[in-house]
Order: C-alpha cells, then sequence, then structure tokens
C-alpha cells in the first residue's frame, strides 16, 4: 500500500476539519495531482464536489469517501485507524457519469458532466411544456410538468426519490426517467431505460414557461434543448469497505418508511 500515494480532501465542517487534522498526523499525503487516490472526508455532498473535481483530471483516480456528513450514503465509516489497510481491501464500483448536451434559446452550447441527475426545471411560475424523445423517436408530445429529470443508478436514492423515481440498483446498465409534479400526462410516472438510450428534451415554449437545466449542481437557464446520454469515456471510481453492502442498502431503501 506505501506505493500508492494517497492526497486528502475534507469538507470545511468541524467534524471534517478535525478529522483531517487527525488523519495529517498519522499518514503521509502528496498533492492530488500526484496522487493514485483521494480520501475525501465529509458527507455525499462533499463526496459528490470531489467525484466532479476527478472529471476535470485527465486520469480520474478512485476516491474513498469517510463519513463526516449527515446522511453519507455513499461513505465508508470514519475511522482513522488502519487505513492503509483498509485502502488496500477496499472493493470497487466503477460509476459513468451522464453528460448534457445543451442548447439555450440564444443558441449557446453547453456540455455538462452530472453524477447523479440532469434535471429540466421550470424557471417562473408557469408549468414547462416539454416534449420527450427516447432514441430519436417522440415518445411524449407534451409533459406539462414542473420538470422532469434523469438519474443515474447512484443518483437514484437522491432527488429521484423524493420525485416518486424509482430505486435502481448500482450496477443495473439503467437510468431513470422521471417526472416531478406532472399535470399532463396526468397518469405518467416515468420510465427504466437502458443507460445506452439517448434523451432529448425540448422546451415548447421557451419564452412563455421558460426551463432551465441542471446537472448535478450546476445550472444552464433558458433552454432550448438538451440531450443526455451516459459517458462510458470517462468512469469514476469509489471505493468500498468489503462490510460496505452498497447495492444491499440501496434495495433495502426501497423499504424505507
Amino acid at each position: 500500500m506505501s506505493e500508492r500515494l494517497m492526497a486528502l480532501a475534507a469538507s470545511p465542517t468541524d467534524a471534517a476539519q478535525a478529522a483531517a487534522v487527525e488523519l495529517r498526523r498519522r499518514y503521509e499525503w502528496v498533492d492530488p495531482r500526484k496522487a493514485d487516490l483521494i480520501v475525501a472526508l465529509g458527507g455525499d455532498g462533499f463526496l459528490l464536489q470531489t467525484l466532479h473535481a476527478m472529471l476535470d483530471r485527465h486520469r480520474p483516480v478512485p476516491v474513498f469517501g469517510m463519513n463526516l456528513g449527515t446522511v453519507g450514503f455513499l461513505m465508508n465509516s470514519w475511522s482513522p485507524d488502519l487505513l492503509e489497510a483498509r485502502l488496500l481491501a477496499a472493493k470497487t464500483i466503477k460509476v459513468p457519469p451522464l453528460r448534457m448536451e445543451a442548447v439555450t434559446v440564444e443558441g449557446e452550447r453547453h456540455t455538462v458532466p452530472a453524477i447523479n441527475e440532469v434535471s429540466l426545471l421550470r424557471e417562473t411560475r408557469q408549468a414547462a411544456s416539454i416534449e420527450v424523445c427516447v432514441d430519436g423517436r417522440v415518445v411524449l408530445p407534451e409533459l406539462v410538468c414542473d420538470g422532469v429529470l434523469v438519474a443515474t443508478p447512484a443518483g437514484s436514492t437522491a432527488y429521484n426519490f423524493s420525485a416518486h423515481g424509482p430505486i435502481l440498483p448500482l450496477e443495473s446498465a439503467l437510468v431513470a426517467l422521471t417526472p416531478i409534479s406532472p399535470f399532463r400526462p396526468r397518469r405518467w410516472r416515468g420510465a427504466i431505460l437502458s443507460d445506452r438510450t439517448r434523451i432529448r428534451f425540448r422546451a415548447l415554449d421557451p419564452v412563455k414557461r421558460p426551463v432551465s437545466a441542471v446537472a448535478d449542481q450546476r445550472e444552464v437557464r433558458d433552454i432550448d434543448t438538451i440531450e443526455v446520454t451516459i459517458d462510458r469515456s470517462n468512469p469514476l471510481t469509489l471505493l468500498f469497505d468489503p462490510e460496505h453492502a452498497l447495492d444491499d442498502r440501496i434495495a433495502m431503501e426501497q423499504f424505507a418508511i
């Protein structure tokens, strides 16, 4: 394990910063640009930030998160002990991100990655009016709603679940297409699609009913069209303790009351 260079990232919370002081005292660390793996201290939100930083690297490295936040669904338990042994025994899970290609009403083009979900959301009190295409075929000529999202398995327990979307097993090769407060068609509750699907949204009245597109926390306003696909060219790697049964935790969320 000593041959692998570790970098440390910590959220600005008091608990994470105190833990970082303890780890810096006990282990050797390098600059993240030289590291073979990243140890991230915080909650799920901070892990998401750390993974997004990996997307900007030519060679994304594995990330081992330790929970010093609130939920920590994607994190391992916090302990300063035997860290090198934990990393040596850790199992890996590949997480391919989404890629959002957005075009605004002014013709500006934006390509933005997302790890959890891409959401199309109304900007005003007016409901959004959106055409939905799957692999080049119009499947919903007009979806009237507060919004609609595409979620990865890793993100299916986040915003997608709050919008009553399905929970997806982590290695299921599926994405969830989930409406947010749909008004018409009233009975449509979404779809589960192959992660090789190309999903395209078009704002039908972008002036009267403007919509924004959000890839995780990055927003592009006044959207004309967006296309969402899985980006297989730049997969991310999460590290977990062997006893951290993430798929089991995701499955059991379906029975949470």
